[in-house]
């Protein structure tokens, strides 16, 4: 097994946690990254290759091409976004032969979108820890004041903070600001440039809070773990992407604590519109498991790019991803049912159903609207009659009897579901009179269609494409009922409505 972490001080946390877990087991454990020495590289090497070891961990350096796996069976690639396209064309090249498993709090555009149109198998841990509170965001602009006062909360209920500043050629200029700025703190410098044993001391005094301000660059993004760090302060936040503005807030709130990230910017006046929607979203989305949501605004906001090349591509907000996901899956099935996708249409038309009466999930009896709002969902995206039978057993189940309103919420879907079948674009059923209209050639014969108007002295045709029918029905489930024995009487739809 191989475990790709993007950082060195995540490959390192990693090595350590699968050493202690292991430890009592005959399993061999090697790591390659800079904390090691030549001597320890290189015999891991030999280890992979002879394949006495069993989990080697590892930064970017298992990529190389002087890593030989003699019985290589699983890849985990852990923080997934921080690789490039041609980290991810190396891990392809493992893809015939091996498992691979990714691992990400916010999977990039691409990745996202490759799992959502099913090419991926994905899965969701939305569960947070036991007393874990979500972060506080805010995007403020840049100043004196504003800084010490978060410092200071943090520093005087026993905390410690996270200075992020990631140009590494002012970062000693930055420090001399803060050390004016706040004297109370005591203040360390970490960042990728430093050697090996000079990061890892800063990182140990922090872990051991004889720093209390680590004043660093984006090398904390992933494998920083620290309890008592519970506010973060980003400078220059304008110039990060969603998914790192997630991460790096992510290095805070790792306990029962309160935590805060603040997002510095010179002027949020003077944003450009992509950094002002990227904030917005951060900031808005600060609940625990939000990852997954902020990723989906980041593939809205970018595009989700070519599923074999390199390029990104595309600005979906205008459509929303949903609704391409829509349309790629009916072209999906018109080219596998031998057709021709219709690219004026690209969506099959829906079917409108009026009753004539209230059709909804009353607040009475299922008051959180959030919960409401995903039953409507559910129902609209229920193609059967069994997905209906299913969810009305639930909801009954949850909240009891449907009222009225409830009952003509299912009447109309439960229509809408078999109308569709025959072509019908609209039914539209009142008290006294009812109309059903057809999309043109629907899948029916128009012998059936005559024959069904002899026979029934109060349904006529009005136009082409249109019945007109009536017959007074006080009930709207009455109604319903009636329109679904009419189409019924129609015969069974032809096999092209399945398309």
């Amino acid at each position: 097994m191989a475990l790709l972490a993007p950082t060195t001080l995540l490959a390192e946390q990693h090595f350590q946690t699968i050493s202690d877990r292991f430890g009592k087991w005959p399993v061999k454990v090697a790591e390659l990254s800079r904390f090691r020495t030549g001597k320890e590289t290189a015999a891991a090497l030999a280890g992979l290759a002879d394949g006495s070891v069993d989990i080697v961990v590892g930064t970017h350096k298992l990529l190389s091409k002087d890593v030989r796996f003699k019985r290589l069976g699983l890849l985990v690639i852990d923080e997934e976004h921080r690789f490039g396209v041609r980290h991810k064309e190396a891990i392809k090249a493992l893809r015939s032969e091996v498992d691979v498993l990714t691992l990400t709090a916010t999977p990039i555009p691409r990745t996202l979108g490759m799992a959502l149109e099913g090419l991926r198998d994905l899965s969701v841990i939305a569960t947070a820890p036991q007393r874990r509170l979500a972060i506080k965001t805010f995007v403020r602009d840049e100043g004196n004041g504003l800084i010490r006062e978060a410092v200071l909360r943090e520093l005087k209920r026993g905390g410690q903070v996270y200075f992020l500043h990631n140009e590494v050629e002012t970062i000693e200029q930055r420090r001399k600001h803060l050390e004016g700025l706040v004297p109370e703190a005591r203040i360390a410098v970490a960042h990728g440039q430093m050697p090996e044993r000079e990061l890892e001391q800063v990182m140990r005094d922090f872990v051991a809070q004889r720093i209390n301000l680590l004043l660093c660059s984006t090398i904390i993004e992933t494998g920083i773990d620290v309890a008592s760090a519970n506010t973060i302060v980003i400078s220059r936040a304008d110039k990060f992407g969603l998914a790192q503005l997630h991460q790096l807030r992510g290095r805070v709130g790792r306990s029962h604590h309160q935590a805060y990230a603040y997002l510095m910017v010179p002027d949020t006046r003077s944003l450009t519109r992509q950094a002002q929607a990227r904030l917005d979203a951060i900031q808005s989305m600060e609940e625990l498991g939000s990852g997954f949501y902020l990723a989906m605004h980041d593939l809205e906001i970018r595009g989700a790019g070519e599923l074999l090349g390199e390029h990104q591509s595309g600005n979906m907000q205008e459509v929303g991803f949903q609704l391409y996901n829509d349309m790629l899956a009916e072209a999906v099935r018109a080219l596998k049912a031998g057709r021709e996708p219709d690219l004026l249409s690209p969506l099959a038309a829906t079917t409108e159903i009026n009753l004539h009466a209230p059709a909804l999930l009353p607040d009475a009896y299922c008051g959180d609207v959030h919960a409401r709002l995903n039953l409507y969902k559910r129902l609209a995206m229920a193609e059967r009659i069994e997905q209906l039978d299913t969810l009305l057993e639930e909801i009954t189940d949850r909240f009891g009897k449907l009222p009225a309103q409830g009952q003509v919420l299912f009447d109309t879907h439960r229509l809408r579901v078999l109308a569709r079948s025959y072509g019908v674009l609209k039914v539209d059923a009142g008290p006294k009179v009812m109309s059903i209209t057809f999309r043109p050639n629907p899948p029916i014969e128009a012998q059936r269609i005559i024959e069904l108007v002899q026979r029934n002295r109060h349904i006529r045709l009005a136009g082409n494409d249109r019945l007109r029918i009536e017959r007074e029905l006080a009930q709207p489930r009455e109604r319903a009922q009636f329109v679904r024995d009419v189409l019924r009487s129609l015969g069974a739809p032809s096999a092209a409505v399945a398309a």
